[in-house]
């Protein structure tokens, strides 16, 4: 199986199949299309690995094969960038069609999102194991799942070992508070004399003033102290950048919304500061009332956001397209620049290109003109 090489990837609509599935192809070129044919999804289908599981051919005759049965329509190699932000990385798959397809249906269907979502790798979370399943679904112990003897089990037993026993002369919790009835005075009980002392009432706590799922009040959490806006601190520290614009509290809270405002219209604090601070004058008697003044009338302008500077009629967000690999020399490229899946100098070696047996005239030129410069390199 192919870790991050070419992993082999079915197209769909198929057809089933048959022996004659590839008889019009030669020898060398049906033999490894039987096999690749074969192999399951995701496989290793790089030259490499196809060598050294067929015997009878090397790398070479591999890589010509692949050629010859990507030229026939049954393979294109691509790859799809992968991941998002700086996590992007390139996914590499081989996409194989039992059925031979032509340039026209192999671009289309690279150009679906069925084929982008079938080169992406699945990064899906590995499943929890079957028994950490099983304990999730299992309900707690009842009693009656308890060991022989009605004793619980596990945490349960631990928890009833830790509690300790009551001492001679102490009551224990009351027998309700155990889940039994309580039990009937009887004859055996001793009574008590005329002479002894009445036991004192158990003090029972208050009842609670807060509503059931309430947290009371002693345990509520106390708000802390809110941090100053960015306005605020700007404001704060005019003075220990400038003694002249020395400010009190009072007068940071005062000037906080007009700041503010000049902070809602997109400038930072920097640019804020610059300008409070810009051309003061020697001596300020009234800092409050010179930044006020400054802050109402150099009022930076709004500018508008990106989406209203876009037009309204955005073209959509291309998805992400899957560009082919020539299956010769791997060169990268759009589905429409490489036909047969093969680049043009690959293209025109493995075809033989255009060219035409030259004529006895078109020799016979050459010869001559190879005597004549033959005949200039010779010394005088």
């Amino acid at each position: 199986m192919a870790k991050p090489g070419y992993g082999k990837r079915s197209t769909p609509h198929q057809r089933p199949r048959a022996r004659d599935d590839f008889a019009l192809l030669p020898a060398r070129e049906r033999y490894v299309a039987g096999f690749v044919d074969h192999l399951p999804e995701g496989a290793a289908m790089s030259v490499k690995q196809l060598a050294k599981q067929l015997p009878l051919y090397g790398q070479q005759a591999i890589s010509t094969s692949l050629s010859a049965l990507s030229v026939a329509g049954h393979l294109r190699r691509v790859r799809c960038p992968v991941g998002t932000g700086d996590q992007v990385r390139w996914a590499y798959r081989t996409f194989w069609s039992r059925t031979a397809r032509d340039n026209e249906w192999w671009n289309t269907y690279l150009a679906t999102e069925t084929a982008v979502q079938a080169i992406a790798p699945a990064d899906a979370p590995t499943p929890p194991p079957p028994w950490a399943a099983a304990e999730e679904q299992s309900p707690p112990p009842t009693q009656a799942e308890h060991p022989a003897g009605g004793q619980p089990s596990g945490p349960a037993a631990v928890a009833q070992q830790r509690t300790p026993p009551p001492t001679p002369g102490t009551r224990g919790p009351h027998a309700t508070e155990q889940g039994h009835p309580p039990r009937v005075m009887t004859h055996d009980t001793p009574a008590r004399g005329p002479g002894s002392t009445p036991p004192a009432p158990a003090v029972t706590p208050p009842p609670a003033s807060h509503t059931p799922g309430e947290v009371p009040v002693a345990f509520r959490a106390t708000p802390g102290p809110t941090a100053p806006s960015p306005a605020y601190l700007a404001l704060a520290r005019l003075g220990r950048d400038d003694h002249r614009l020395a400010l009190s509290a009072a007068d940071c809270t005062a000037l906080e919304p007009l700041a503010t405002q000049w902070l809602a219209r997109g400038v930072s604090v920097d640019y804020l500061t610059s300008a409070l601070t810009a051309g003061l004058p020697a001596q300020i008697d009234s800092p409050t009332g010179l930044l006020r003044h400054r802050l109402t009338d150099k009022l930076p302008p709004r500018l508008p956001t990106a989406e209203a500077m876009s037009p309204t009629s955005e073209a959509p967000t291309p998805s992400r397209r899957i560009l082919i690999e020539c299956t010769a020399c791997g060169r990268p490229g759009p589905p429409e620049a490489l036909p047969d899946g093969l680049c043009h100098p690959c293209h025109h070696t493995h075809t033989g290109g255009s060219e035409t047996a030259p004529t006895p005239a078109e020799i016979a030129t050459v010869k001559a003109h190879m005597a004549n410069l033959r005949h200039l390199l010779k010394p005088v």
